[in-house]
């Protein structure tokens, strides 16, 4: 089946290069094209895209206020966005994984990179560079005034093998990663993830990671759990 993409960026420079990389792979195709966030929404609705590549920074509804809009739409369930951004450090990257995107990309991906990246993200079963985006979302909350408590409705529906594989996938664990550690099969690792997705009703693994965060399940400078009994730094 063939990925629909949408590109959203203000700059026609920067859509024309990645359009050439999308079209020219097989298996993926760009459907349109927006120059600001509005324009991203109603394309995203009329053109039926799989994935929006988002920049942060346009002109009028920015692409912060696009994927809200967009990851809030039910009519939408299905659409991945993936931001793109000029600073992979910026604060906005993490109130975008926050607002419902998937992850994210710096503008400077190689032409391998941003397939694998549209491909990961469309699958919807894996955080695009996991480890880089937790550590936005643990530097961004570290820094936010404390909030008040803020429980998910679902987390105590968890069994604690799905808190616990919450926890490691928060860490950045792919679900290959989280089945090594617990002697599971990656399909076994990968069902948990699901169902505690399932659960507490966040749509993929970036908004897994925050919600995690939120409640305290994970803290900023936590290590893997096991890794102090097993010495690690």
């Amino acid at each position: 089946m063939t990925i629909r993409v949408l590109l959203a960026d203000d700059q026609a420079l920067i859509r024309a290069g990645f359009r050439m990389i999308i079209d020219s792979e097989g298996g993926m195709q760009v459907v349109a094209e927006a120059s600001d966030g509005r324009e991203a929404v109603e394309l995203a609705r009329s053109q039926r895209a799989d994935v929006v590549l988002m920049d942060i920074r346009m002109p009028g509804v920015d692409g912060l206020e696009a994927t809200r809009r967009i990851c809030t739409d039910d009519s939408l369930a299905g659409v991945r966005v993936l931001v793109l951004t000029t600073f992979e450090d910026d604060d906005n990257v993490v109130l975008a994984l926050q607002a419902g995107a998937s992850g994210f990309l710096g503008k400077s991906v190689a032409p391998d990179d941003l397939l694998a990246a549209i491909r990961v993200v469309a699958a919807g079963d894996a955080l695009l560079s996991p480890a880089a985006t937790r550590g936005l979302v643990a530097r961004f909350l570290a820094n936010l005034r404390p909030p008040a408590p803020q429980v998910s409705a679902g987390l105590d529906q968890l069994t604690d093998r799905e808190r616990e594989i919450m926890v490691l996938a928060s860490h950045g664990l792919s679900n290959e990663e989280i089945a090594a550690r617990l002697f599971l099969s990656p399909l076994t690792a990968k069902t948990h993830v699901n169902r505690a997705m399932t659960k507490l009703g966040v749509r993929d693994r970036a908004q897994l990671v925050v919600l995690a965060y939120q409640n305290g399940l994970v803290r900023p400078g936590d290590r893997l759990p096991g890794d102090a009994r097993r010495g690690a730094v």
